[in-house]
């Protein structure tokens, strides 16, 4: 059980993936961290030493730290970030609790390089309908929660690319976007490696929406119903994905907990 000012891995597996989920900050040293160059999904990495650094960023935010053990560094890390006045909590037991646990990790090297503010970058066409705003979803949730994603003209997507350093998406010729009857969700989750259960059915769905296959699950028709809806109520790109953000957030928590509930009425237990 958790002690004081930690927090168990089961506890932060259930919010991975959600809104409600603490920024995560990797504090382990170089050598653990090549020893295991995986990510818990949505942390950066931070010399634990200038943890403080970032105490401006993080006010008013839940942090959880986590070296590799749970022990000296992490501790250590998290009370210099409360004495900063953040709500920091060291995991218990590490990197090596929650890999143990069998928790998804992200694979670091797949991760494409930061701008100066430490975010990823990513580019795709604009007028965005599906796998479109599943993917910076999934990225935002799972692995980099600052990422800057980019709508533009299809015909200056590479271009834009070159230019601004960005990460081209869901375009042809680009290694993020789809492969054979896969989606570019399904690429991301494959290649940084972030499958889970939840996710997995996530992704038939938004695959059936995204090629017209409703076949492949019954929620699939509901979810291009509702992604069409969200294209003509907003013109604006970024606005339509703060909107998609809340509607993959309720197919993602279905996903996880929801999948052998239904909806009664009236109530089995109501008197006629």
């Amino acid at each position: 059980m958790a002690s004081y000012n930690e927090i168990s891995v089961s506890t932060l597996a259930r919010l991975v993936g959600t809104p409600d989920c603490p920024a995560l900050l990797d504090v382990r040293i170089d050598e653990d961290f090549d020893d295991d160059p995986r990510l818990i999904p949505g942390a950066i990495r931070q010399p634990f030493r200038n943890v403080v650094d970032l105490a401006s960023e993080l006010a008013g935010r839940s942090v959880v730290v986590y070296c590799q053990k749970g022990l000296k560094i992490s501790q250590g890390a998290a009370a210099l970030l409360r004495a900063a006045g953040i709500r920091a909590e060291a995991l218990e037991g590490g990197q090596f609790a929650w890999r143990d646990a069998g928790q998804p990790m992200l694979l670091a090297d797949r991760l494409p390089p930061r701008d100066a503010a430490g975010r990823t970058v990513w580019v795709t066409r604009h007028r965005p309908k599906i796998d479109r705003i599943a993917c910076p979803w999934l990225i935002r949730r799972f692995v980099d929660p600052r990422a800057q994603i980019l709508f533009v003209a299809a015909s200056q997507v590479h271009n834009v690319a070159e230019k601004f350093g960005a990460t081209p998406f869901d375009v042809e010729d680009a290694f993020w976007s789809h492969r054979g009857e896969n989606c570019t969700f399904d690429t991301m989750i494959e290649e940084f490696g972030i499958g889970n259960d939840a996710l997995a059915r996530l992704a038939l769905i938004v695959r059936g929406a995204d090629t017209n296959k409703h076949d492949l699950a019954p929620e699939a028709a509901g979810l291009l119903a509702a992604s069409l809806g969200l294209s003509r109520m907003y013109r604006d790109d970024l606005e339509q994905l703060e909107a998609g953000m809340t509607l993959y957030d309720a197919f993602y928590r279905w996903a996880r907990d929801a999948t052998e509930e239904g909806h009664d009425w009236p109530a089995a237990s109501a008197k006629v």
